[in-house]
């Protein structure tokens, strides 16, 4: 009987998250909510929390309430305050515009490249590394939409073809900054064979192994596929006139430009001078991360003669902190859901069928299904994220029942789910660069389809060559 209740109400509880992404819902709450009633379903079943070394509250009632805020305090505590601390670093190097001064150095010398398909490799690259400075998708769309745009414009580069490169410009960029390596190298650190596992190190050894030569390889595709769109479409020789202003050029002496040009990158070249010096100093992301911000206020000062002004901008780095929030709850939220399905047994049942299945072929099917799931979630919903983090809990016990590493779960169903969000109607970014452009998003993610599929295929089977 209680298989049967088991396997139905798991059954269940997926459909509805899956649903729920489709659907875009807000995803947080609907892993939250059916997480908790999983765990009152558990405690009927007779099961348990499922929690290891987890201290009742003396009233099953609150059993469930007080796993869940457990699972929070140890969330923030751990993954949750390095998102929150990235979150208001970011913010700030907005609001001091050092984002802003990054983007002008890196995409003026475009300007003076006057062949249109040879600057379609080298604008991937560029917007990929600009992503690391700004994350979001989206937001980096619109600053190249408004930056970048008319330059490629005026080069002879087609409306298409300008569009499709800046709606692929935040893919798998390797970044000890990302939430989603820090969420996963923080878990992977829980566990023995990876102890002392720091995000640098993930993304250097293992992230970075598979998502710089995918990156080398969406360039070249991107190259001939949109050449050989615009000799396919009649429409290319029409003088398309799109209505995207120019920003103004970001003022002040060379030494200034370059300085705020490295602050949105200080971290990250922090932890990477010692991590290849082999300096025997233990820094983390939010350490790096403060000590940057630190340098940044210093730098304010100077450039505004001690402007009390300077100050008060500081405040755009807690509410920075602020919206890290809701990475964090997504996290919480995952993680309660997960803990239900380990309540009511599906994760040891998954995990046992695993074990039964090693040496028959499991190892490379478990990673194929995750990274087809991912896709076809991105598809439907536009959303990358949300399912990577909420099998985060599952990848390292799912990984050593079916014999594998867990390495060769989390870098092909994170990358996956990066890739394919540029191939996806209805994603945030494919949305807005289409109506910028005012063409359909179905002929923009045509531009986009083969270089980012290429990029998932790619990145799988080296994934697979390398850890499995």
């Amino acid at each position: 009987m209680n298989n049967f209740i088991m396997y139905s109400t798991a059954i269940i509880a997926i459909a509805l998250v899956v649903y729920m992404l489709i659907k875009k819902m807000d995803i947080k709450i609907t892993l939250f909510a059916i997480g908790l009633v999983l765990l009152y379903i558990a405690i009927a079943m007779g099961t348990g929390m499922g929690i290891k070394g987890f201290a009742s509250t003396g009233a099953l009632m609150f059993d469930p309430l007080k796993a869940a805020a457990d699972i929070f305090k140890q969330t923030l505590s751990e993954a949750g305050f390095i998102i929150l601390i990235l979150g208001g670093y970011s913010a700030y190097m907005s609001k001091i515009g050092a984002n802003d001064v990054t983007v002008n150095v890196l995409t003026k010398p475009i300007s003076k490249i006057k062949s249109a398909y040879i600057l379609v490799p080298i604008v991937f690259l560029i917007g990929n590394l600009l992503s690391l400075v700004i994350p979001s998708a989206s937001n980096l769309a619109i600053i190249l939409l408004a930056t970048l745009f008319p330059v490629l414009k005026k080069s002879g580069m087609s409306t298409l073809t300008a569009a499709a490169v800046i709606a692929t410009t935040a893919t798998v960029m390797p970044t000890p900054l990302g939430s989603d390596n820090v969420a996963i190298a923080k878990e992977l650190a829980k566990y023995p064979a990876y102890a002392g596992l720091s995000v640098t190190d993930y993304v250097v050894k293992y992230h970075a192994m598979v998502s710089i030569p995918t990156l080398g390889v969406m360039a070249i595709l991107h190259y001939f596929w949109q050449k050989y769109m615009d000799k396919k479409d009649p429409r290319i020789a029409e003088d398309e006139k799109i209505d995207i202003k120019n920003v103004d050029e970001i003022k002040g002496s060379s030494l200034f430009k370059t300085v705020y040009a490295l602050l949105p990158l200080l971290p990250i070249l922090m932890l990477i001078a010692i991590y290849l010096t082999g300096w025997k100093v233990t820094l983390s992301v939010e350490v790096a991360s403060i000590v940057s911000f630190i340098i940044a206020i210093c730098c304010e000062l100077i450039r505004n003669k001690g402007n009390k002004k300077v100050l008060d901008d500081t405040e755009a780095f807690f509410k920075g902190m602020a919206s890290g929030m809701s990475i964090v709850a997504l996290l919480v939220a995952a993680s309660v859901f997960v803990t239900g399905l380990k309540a009511i047994g599906l994760i040891n049942t998954l995990q046992t069928a695993m074990i039964s299945t090693k040496g028959t072929g499991m190892g490379i099917i478990l990673p194929l299904i995750l990274v087809a799931l991912s896709l076809l979630i991105v598809l439907l919903s536009g959303s990358g994220t949300a399912l990577f983090f909420a099998m985060i809990p599952l990848m390292v016990p799912l990984a050593e029942a079916a014999g594998i590493s867990p390495i060769a779960l989390s870098v092909p169903m994170g990358l996956a789910g990066n890739l394919m969000r540029a191939v996806s109607p209805v994603a945030a970014v494919t949305v807005i660069v289409a109506g910028s452009v005012k063409k359909p998003a179905l002929e923009v993610v045509r531009r986009t389809a083969v270089p980012m599929i290429g990029g998932v295929i790619f990145m799988f089977i080296l994934s697979m060559i390398l850890f499995l």
